[in-house]
């Protein structure tokens, strides 16, 4: 079985190399910024770092585009992005495979930021100290959001896979998601959700992938661990989105698929469960299962491959992302014979 199973997941990453996949949604500009510990001020009993560097990756729906690119996915970026330093340099930090020439600009925009401080010794790994997040507005104006729903349409039509990253700012609806679904015109493309806060406002997309926090804050449930609540919420969220499978992330205790008329399959973790960071954790499950589905595999064969994803990038520092080799050395190391 494992070497069937091994081989199947082979082929799916092969087939994922030049599929297109559209990202929609918030883009964050994710910036570290390191320093080394020197002594403690006299001021107060805070740390004094001196600093080293600061670096501005893509986060959000920037970081999901990234992961599909390291894959080998093309990637259409939808968004907004301002025309600060924090837009300029996370615009110039994504891969060449994601196309970014549909990221909208508007002049007075401002970029959310979202600045970690990481200190640690000069030989020792760097730890998170404080996040600070700059965001300025949840507004989006009617012609920007008519722009981008534009844009996104557009986008669309040639997609292997569409993913609405929803961070909260209100740039992706439902009313979004409704019009990129009525243009495909039939085209059977996965549509995936991510979204923090508005799961339950979304109706027949493909799949979405709640972290067990935000099934619990949307549906106003404690799960702690209890099998039979997983299995509770798993069931409502299907059956209240209408999806075709939803996978909820937990952590060291890996992932949970649901599907309607199917037994739940729970996917136990891929490796160490000493995790270094879980920063932009979700992006990269999402991109991996989106891939994943576009090249043809199933939701049980997605899901094992974006746990794999997962596992991997949490032993990661910062906002990071997971390769074709990275996945097959792991899939070789847990299916060896």
């Amino acid at each position: 079985m494992s070497e069937g199973l091994r081989e199947r997941l082979h082929a799916r990453l092969r087939a994922m190399r030049g599929r297109e996949v559209v990202v929609i949604g918030d883009l964050l500009a994710d910036e570290f910024i390191y320093g080394r510990v020197e002594r403690v001020s006299r001021e107060a009993p805070v740390l004094i770092l001196r600093y080293d560097r600061t670096i501005i990756v893509p986060g959000g729906a920037g970081n999901a585009a990234a992961n599909v690119a390291a894959l080998g996915g093309i990637v259409r970026l939808v968004g907004l992005a301002g025309r600060d330093e924090p837009g300029r340099r996370m615009l110039a930090s994504l891969p060449s495979r994601v196309r970014g020439d549909t990221v909208l600009r508007p002049a007075g925009y401002v970029t959310p930021v979202k600045t970690r401080i990481l200190a640690g010794g000069a030989h020792s790994a760097k730890q998170q100290v404080v996040r600070i997040d700059r965001i300025v507005s949840d507004h989006v104006p009617d012609r920007l959001r008519k722009r981008i729903e534009a844009a996104a349409v557009r986008a669309a039509r040639r997609a292997d896979a569409v993913i609405f990253s929803d961070y909260g700012s209100g740039l992706v609806t439902p009313a979004l998601a409704d019009a990129v679904r009525r243009s495909l015109k039939g085209r059977r493309v996965p549509l995936l959700l991510d979204s923090r806060y508005d799961t339950l406002r979304y109706r027949g997309l493909t799949a979405c992938t709640p972290n067990e926090s935000e099934v619990e804050q949307q549906l106003g449930v404690h799960l702690d661990d209890d099998p039979a609540a997983l299995e509770r919420a798993g069931r409502a969220l299907l059956r209240r989105t209408g999806m075709e499978a939803v996978l909820i992330t937990r952590g060291s205790r890996g992932m949970a698929l649901f599907e309607p008329g199917k037994p739940t399959r729970h996917i136990p973790i891929f490796g160490s469960d000493e995790v270094a960071d879980v920063t932009g954790a979700g992006d990269t499950v999402i991109a991996t299962l989106s891939l994943a589905l576009a090249a043809g595999a199933d939701f049980e064969d997605a899901a094992r491959l974006a746990n794999y994803a997962g596992g991997i990038v949490v032993m990661k520092q910062g906002t990071a992302t997971v390769s074709q080799t990275e996945l097959r050395a792991a899939i070789a190391r847990d299916l060896a014979e």
